[in-house]
């Protein structure tokens, strides 16, 4: 395959001329001189390296998305939109499943990089990002996705996130508002920031109301592989098949996203409870599966189309300016969706 050296040497000029004719520099350039540079692509059949050539004009029009796993709908949906969003802005989206390890992330990070792309959209919640600071110094622009910003800042273009916190004290106000006051919480290992502050806002409400929020009725992942993303459901049925068994189980779950509340929705059945009847079960993010359930699930619905579509932009931007762009941390506000999986608790067993 004819590469640019043999192009110059066919048309008797240097590479960095053949290389001005393909990007389009030849303004000045003499009409023999151009007209002898393309004969010879023309010959030789060259087809320039467009990563290459993109790399010289600065003009890559890739991003990169980073997301723990599309097993869980909420990231499978969400990579969707984005997509989707980036098509309409003149950009193509490489989607990397990182599970959430840093070391992975770090990795995809370096081969977008060594790729020429320079944006990336981060759907991923570490405690910390200092895997990431390599790439960032070089320029590389990152948004955040569905976590917020505190003490990393520094590292991000920009974020669109949802107050996870206030979303969790809603999932706990509407369970005491029906009269529970056992309460269960069932997440994958909790050290991310959203699995955090989920935490923190049940904690918060439930103590704001009096309510005790007993440890043996966290189950936070007990054998799983990472954080769990790519298990969320079968994880879900081994948590409330646990927590079912104690001797004075809940009354309610309060899972850390709908994945885990489907599996316990299942578990409960196979144990013979009935939901809402004898347990009541609240999920968060409000995936498409969440409303064909039987029964349909309670959830902490995340405005996904309207964060997805923000997050392209704003990145867009930041790639455009520099880093200069206006409101680049963006926390929406979630909301409660209350459907047929939560109700006041059985009498016999409150």
């Amino acid at each position: 395959m004819a590469g640019i050296k043999d192009v110059a040497k066919m048309a008797g000029v240097s590479v960095s001329t053949v290389s001005n004719v393909i990007n389009g520099r030849h303004g000045k350039m003499g009409h023999d001189t151009l007209c002898r540079v393309q004969d010879a692509i023309s010959t030789l059949k060259y087809v320039p390296n467009a990563v290459a050539r993109q790399l010289q004009s600065g003009q890559i029009r890739t991003l990169g998305l980073i997301v723990p796993s599309v097993a869980n709908p909420f990231w499978g949906n969400a990579s969707q939109v984005i997509e989707k969003e980036a098509k309409a802005h003149g950009y193509q989206v490489l989607i990397c499943n990182a599970e959430r390890d840093p070391d992975t992330e770090a990795a995809y990070l370096e081969s977008l990089y060594s790729s020429g792309i320079r944006g990336v959209i981060l759907g991923s919640s570490p405690v910390s990002l200092d895997h990431l600071q390599k790439q960032a110094e070089k320029g590389m622009r990152i948004a955040a996705f569905d976590r917020n910003t505190q003490g990393i800042q520094q590292l991000l273009s920009c974020s669109i996130s949802i107050d996870q916190i206030s979303g969790a004290r809603m999932a706990a106000r509407h369970l005491v508002g029906l009269g529970h006051k056992r309460i269960g919480f069932i997440s994958g290992p909790i050290g991310t920031s959203s699995r955090i502050a989920r935490l923190d806002g049940l904690r918060a409400e439930l103590a704001k109301v009096g309510v005790e929020l007993d440890d043996e009725l966290l189950w936070l992942g007990r054998n799983a592989s990472g954080f769990g993303d790519s298990q969320a459901a079968e994880l879900g049925r081994s948590a409330i098949r646990e927590l079912m068994t104690l001797n004075n189980p809940p009354t309610a779950v309060f899972c850390i996203n709908d994945m885990y509340a489907i599996g316990a929705l299942s578990g409960a059945r196979e144990l013979g409870y009935r939901v809402p009847e004898d347990l009541s079960v609240i999920g968060f993010d409000d995936i498409y599966l969440a409303k064909v359930m039987s029964p349909p699930l309670t959830t902490i619905q995340q405005p996904l189309e309207q964060m997805s579509k923000l997050v392209v932009a704003k990145l867009i931007e930041a790639l455009r300016t520099d880093g200069a762009i206006d409101d680049p941390y963006i926390e929406m506000r979630p909301e409660l969706i209350v459907r047929s999986s939560t109700a006041a608790p059985n009498p016999r067993k409150a």
